[in-house]
């Protein structure tokens, strides 16, 4: 079966390869890290009473979620550096493309949670004392997560995925290392069945903690 693989040119692009992976697992940690942070902030203010500012958000998610991250990637890309008028790494840039596509994601998703959490346990804690901010961090907020975990880890899943797309800002990740040594080797195979193998072993990984996390939470 693996007559004829050249397993050599694996391990001599070992450290060149892990360079990529680094590069794509930073920006899937800052994104999902970014995305969560902007994404509850973005479902509470969707979640307020007030109207024009509800429905900015909506409009926000709505739009984000009906573009291709490409585009976006493209846009933020090309736009940041026009509005600055400063000059912006693509690091930066698809970073920050990243989190905005994300947040949108993360946004419908903790809605959900918060809107899954009944409105008689909102009223009970603000029968005790609490303020309305409180309530949503001491009582809805801990429910919420809980019930979104599986959904959330999903979406990480697909953001590592998402993150192969950085080729088209000139950035180094994983698959673009791989594409590298494959053309400068003349070893394709060897390397997108490599690439193929890594991210099989870490999305099914991911995949199986999502499936224990939702059995869990379903008791």
């Amino acid at each position: 079966m693996f007559a004829g693989f050249d397993f050599d040119v694996l391990i001599k692009s070992l450290p060149f390869l892990w360079l990529g992976m680094q590069l794509t697992l930073q920006l899937t940690v800052l994104a999902v890290g970014g995305g969560l942070i902007l994404g509850t902030v973005l479902a509470v203010i969707r979640l307020s009473p007030i109207k024009p500012l509800s429905m900015a958000v909506a409009a926000y998610v709505n739009f984000l979620r009906s573009m291709p991250l490409i585009l976006v990637i493209f846009w933020f890309y090309t736009l940041i550096p026009r509005v600055t008028g400063t000059s912006v790494s693509s690091f930066y840039s698809v970073l920050i493309a990243f989190i905005m596509f994300e947040a949108a994601y993360y946004s419908e998703i903790i809605r959900a949670g918060i809107s899954s959490v009944r409105r008689g346990q909102i009223s009970a804690a603000l029968a005790l004392g609490l303020t309305p901010p409180q309530a949503m961090r001491y009582v809805v907020l801990p429910q919420a997560v809980r019930n979104m975990i599986p959904v959330l880890l999903t979406q990480s899943i697909i953001m590592l995925q998402d993150t192969s797309l950085v080729y088209v800002v000139g950035l180094r990740d994983f698959l673009t290392s791989a594409e590298i040594v494959a053309g400068r080797d003349n070893r394709p195979i060897e390397l997108y069945l490599t690439v193929a193998l890594v991210f099989l072993v870490v999305c099914f990984s991911a995949s199986r903690l999502v499936n224990l996390m939702r059995r869990r939470y379903s008791l």
